[in-house]
């Protein structure tokens, strides 16, 4: 008796159906230097246009993590791909990079594909976010390996900038000011601790109202990564950007000290900003300290930006006008490349 691929648990018609339904979210996001089309076995990008003296490109990858955990149960996809690639784009645009393009890597036990397409559609939107080209990707159905109904997602973005316009934070001194660029949210990192707080298994109460979030529990842990890639590519036009830190997992503690030069050290006023109610909640249901939540989230700031203090009026102007909601953090002082709280 024979045993096909189909029934190993592999359908490759549904492979091509998911193509069929994810091509025009694809496509929408193809610009000018896109060569080539869906399908073939690599992505093709012309970097001819980038008019620049030493051009470097500059790579980045990451997952969503255990965020998907509430797509899957709340059967919501259209907007976890906007995760994946703004978890990419956000690292890369730190070093002053424009992100010219991004492949996904999706890998599920069986493959659905209209929940796929809907997948795609928010990585398209993201890309479109952030100025950048879905130009291919990978589906992987792993039958016995990932559970029926479940998949991971993760993706890679490459980009590009002029290596005299590279941002490092080497040239960061006591006496800079650290801006804060406020977030949508949780983002896409310390959701092993999230489920531990909020569950993950009863749709209804995910969906209930919440008075202490002021919104449905879903509705606020499901809010997809703000993607800065715009606003922070305006911004570096506009003034002397000396340094940018992603508020990833590891929160403030981990991530500003990346961009500090040696006897450096960041002074950030917890106060200059109104912290948002998940983290509050999720400090209190957690009994964990000051320390640990600002070691685990972005409590708020997306995005830190180092500039000068005679430029911090113009970087904000810049920054508010592109959309975003920013705060004086704090400052660079004389230290050993800690984070200080006042």
């Amino acid at each position: 008796m024979a045993i096909s691929y189909k029934d190993s648990g592999v359908d490759v018609t549904r492979g091509y159906k998911a193509v069929d339904l994810m091509k025009k979210h694809v496509k929408s996001t193809y610009n000018e230097n896109v060569i080539g089309d869906l399908g073939s076995f690599g992505g093709f990008f012309s970097i001819a246009n980038e008019k620049m003296e030493e051009p470097v490109l500059v790579a980045g990858t990451d997952g969503v993590g255990t965020k998907l955990k509430y797509a899957f149960l709340l059967e919501k996809h259209d907007t976890i791909g906007i995760d994946a690639v703004a978890m990419c784009v956000n690292d890369i645009v730190c070093q002053g990079a424009k992100p010219l393009f991004f492949l996904d890597y999706y890998a599920c036990g069986r493959l659905y594909p209209e929940s796929e397409a809907e997948v795609v559609k928010g990585i398209a939107e993201g890309c479109k976010q952030a100025g950048c080209a879905l130009i291919g990707g990978e589906t992987a159905e792993m039958p016995g390996f990932y559970p029926d109904g479940e998949y991971d997602l993760a993706g890679f973005a490459v980009g590009i900038v002029d290596k005299k316009k590279v941002i490092n934070g080497k040239n960061i001194q006591p006496g800079d000011a650290l801006i804060g660029i406020k977030s949508t949210g949780v983002h896409s990192n310390g959701y092993s601790l999230v489920r531990k707080l909020f569950g993950d298994e009863n749709k209804e109460e995910l969906e209930k109202y919440d008075e202490e979030l002021g919104d449905t529990v879903a509705n606020v842990l499901l809010k997809p990564t703000k993607i800065y890639v715009k606003s922070i590519l305006a911004l570096i036009e506009k003034v002397e950007v000396k340094g940018i830190a992603h508020i990833t997992g590891g929160g403030f503690i981990e991530n500003i000290p990346r961009i500090l030069p040696e006897g450096v050290s960041a002074e950030i006023d917890k106060n200059s900003y109104v912290v948002p109610p998940v983290f509050k909640v999720m400090q209190k249901r957690a009994g964990i300290t000051d320390e640990q939540i600002y070691n685990t989230f972005n409590m708020g700031i997306g995005m830190v930006v180092c500039v000068a203090e005679e430029n911090v009026q113009k970087a904000m102007e810049s920054l508010t006008a592109t959309g975003e909601e920013v705060c004086v953090l704090g400052k660079a002082v004389a230290g050993d490349r800690k984070v200080i709280f006042k």
